[in-house]
């Protein structure tokens, strides 16, 4: 009886850390190899472009805390809503590296090393920064549409929000989360990066937390659209379960 007993719960231990080490597997086995495979082999070499970003943003941080420095700081990569349309895309792409000036600045650095540090390696510079633009577009456009649509609708903005300068790498990161986590297979990653955003929008609904939703929003969009384009040519891209599979740690 004593031996019975305690194999039973050992057993039954076995197979709970297997269905967890298992479900770790599946759900970040082939993003870790990826990215340690990337920095192994080539180390910082594996990510200029995400530490160009980090010196970037670091550098706005400094020079944007100067008094003589704001001011060249708010021309090139200010945006609000109010501004004119054409002025708000040109200055959007520097935008995404302009600090919140009320966050802490390490908040943002630490978002540009991890974030895009990950979806360098996994996707390549050129596609990294095409999402990441993408996603922040996609923000500062819908800024313009909320204020339009007013807030009495859930979708819609007070018209102050219009006066609200709009900066910083977030709604790059939360797309480029969502995107990774769907090449990569890591569905439950993803779907909690969603839902984290929703809690967010839910408990304090803001012009940020709703550009954050407009990014995912815009990156679901460009994954429904790819994967449609692949059904029609009958072909399914290489994931990381496929043996043709390699980390694509190139731009």
């Amino acid at each position: 009886m004593n031996g019975t007993s305690r194999g039973g719960p050992s057993r039954g231990g076995a197979s709970r850390g297997g269905g967890v080490r298992g479900f770790v597997r599946r759900e970040w086995g082939p993003l870790f190899t990826a990215v340690r495979t990337a920095l192994v082999t080539k180390r910082w070499r594996a990510i200029p472009l995400t530490l160009a970003a980090v010196c970037l943003t670091a550098l706005f941080q400094v020079v944007q805390n100067q008094d003589r420095g704001y001011g060249p700081v708010h021309d090139i990569g200010f945006v609000r809503a109010e501004d004119p349309l054409w002025l708000a895309l040109l200055r959007t792409p520097l935008s995404l590296f302009v600090p919140a000036l009320d966050l802490p600045v390490w908040g943002a650095l630490a978002q540009v090393l991890l974030v895009f540090g990950i979806a360098e390696i996994c996707l390549g510079r050129r596609r990294t920064l095409a999402v990441a633009y993408l996603s922040t577009l996609a923000g500062t456009l819908y800024a313009r549409v909320g204020i339009a649509i007013g807030p009495d609708s859930p979708f819609g903005l007070p018209a102050s929000d219009a006066l609200v300068v709009d900066t910083g790498p977030s709604a790059a990161v939360v797309g480029l989360a969502v995107y990774v986590c769907r090449r990569y297979r890591a569905y439950w990653t993803g779907g909690l990066v969603v839902l984290a955003m929703v809690v967010e929008v839910v408990v304090k609904p803001n012009l940020a937390g709703k550009e954050h939703l407009a990014a995912i929003a815009a990156v679901l969009v460009l994954i429904a659209c790819a994967s449609r384009r692949e059904r029609r040519q009958g072909g399914v891209e290489p994931g990381p379960e496929t043996r043709s599979w390699k980390p694509p740690i190139r731009s």
